[in-house]
Parts: C-alpha cells; sequence; structure tokens
C-alpha cells in the first residue's frame, strides 16, 4: 500500500507544531516590548517641529533661565509655551533675516501661534500640575532629563504609572534643594540618604499612602 505522507512528515508536522507554541508564547514578551519601544512611547525621538528649536543651545550655552519661557511653571499646572512675541524679543534683533526663522517671523506677522508637536503629554485621567513638583523640590530634569544637552528636544520619559508612583513612594530618593530646581546637570549627592529625608520634612511632603492615594493623580 502507497504511504499517504512522506518519510519524516511526522517530524516536520512536531517542528510546525513547537514552532507554533513557541510563537504564542514570545507574544506577550514580543508585545511588551514593542509597547516600551521608542516607537510607541516617543522617547528619545525628536519629532519634526516648525523651528527646530534647540534647548542646548538656548538655555545651555547662553544659560536663558529656563522660566523666560516657561513663564508659569512655578504658579500653575502648566509649564506655559511662550507666545511667538517672546522669541521675537531677540530674534528682531538676533538672526532677523536667517530663513530658519522664517516661521516664527510669520507668526508675528500674522498673529497666530507657531504650532508645537507636544512632547511631554499624558492620558486624560491623569493629574499633574508642575507647580506642585518644581516648589516642592523636584526638579525639571527629573521628568525631562538633561534639556540643556538637547539639540533638538526629546521626549526623555515614557511616563509611565510606574514612573510617577516611584517617586511618590519615595519622594526622599528624588527631593532636591530649592535652589537647584532648574540645575539639569543635578544628580542625587552622596548624602542624599540623609538629605532627602530632610528635604521631605521642611518641605512637609506627606509621602507614603498620602501620595500613592488614587485622587492624588487620578481626578
Amino acid at each position: 500500500m502507497r504511504q499517504l505522507f512522506a518519510p519524516g512528515a511526522d517530524a516536520l508536522l512536531r517542528l510546525a507544531l513547537l514552532t507554533g507554541a513557541a510563537c504564542l508564547a514570545a507574544l506577550p514578551v514580543v508585545g511588551a516590548g514593542l509597547m516600551r519601544s521608542s516607537y510607541v512611547t516617543g522617547v528619545g525621538v525628536a519629532p519634526a517641529q516648525p523651528v527646530p528649536f534647540s534647548h542646548k543651545h538656548h538655555s545651555g550655552e547662553l544659560k536663558i533661565d529656563c522660566r523666560y519661557c516657561h513663564t508659569t511653571v512655578e504658579t500653575q499646572a502648566t509649564a506655559g509655551i511662550p507666545p511667538t512675541q517672546t522669541c521675537m524679543t531677540c530674534h528682531s534683533q538676533i538672526w532677523s533675516g536667517s530663513e530658519m526663522l522664517e516661521p516664527v517671523r510669520a507668526s508675528y506677522a500674522k498673529d497666530q501661534p507657531l504650532v508645537w508637536t507636544r512632547l511631554n503629554k499624558l492620558p486624560g485621567y491623569v493629574y499633574y500640575n508642575h507647580a506642585v513638583h518644581v516648589t516642592n523640590g523636584i526638579g525639571c530634569s527629573t521628568c525631562h532629563g538633561s534639556v540643556t544637552d538637547m539639540q533638538l528636544t526629546y521626549r526623555a520619559n515614557a511616563f509611565e504609572m510606574s514612573f510617577c508612583l516611584d517617586c511618590h513612594r519615595n519622594p526622599e530618593k528624588y527631593v532636591r534643594p530649592k535652589d537647584r530646581i532648574l540645575d539639569m546637570a543635578w544628580s542625587p549627592p552622596a548624602n542624599q540618604a540623609t538629605l532627602g529625608p530632610e528635604l521631605v520634612r521642611q518641605y512637609h511632603i506627606r509621602g507614603g499612602e498620602r501620595l500613592t492615594e488614587c485622587g492624588i493623580c487620578h481626578r
């Protein structure tokens, strides 16, 4: 009687089944990796902007204070995006004929704001207040990275819930003296283990259970 299957067909079937099972088992890992990739989170990716603004040049090299543009970072929930008028306070005099800055001049002339691609955004169900953080010892670079080193600005963190909770559970690891809030090169000093709890006490930060209550971030 003639064989229906060639010799080795059984081995091929077993191999196919094992391969399929391996692929199914790997799917969650691949999916998790994809969700945390820069392709999804945007971390490390500098998107195209109407003007290639350089934080490295303005804040790093020229030492322009962050608050010159982000005027409400210490008083309101949002840090604020500067109007074109702020740009023109300098660029009506400096590089006033630059082709690269034509969108800025056009924005000013037409009284229409530049449309920037937003980098750092949270889901609508998350409440965040810049003023609360920077006035209680959390520096800009903790969330935004070393902006003064960014030729083109990119997102430094994915802002997953675990990122926020790590700080809310252990604020003493991240708080810094208020005169170092804008220091993009700040890193915890050698005595942070003793300095951090002291700053938490000075700032009246109620860490632990209080900062991890749902209503703190979800309102």
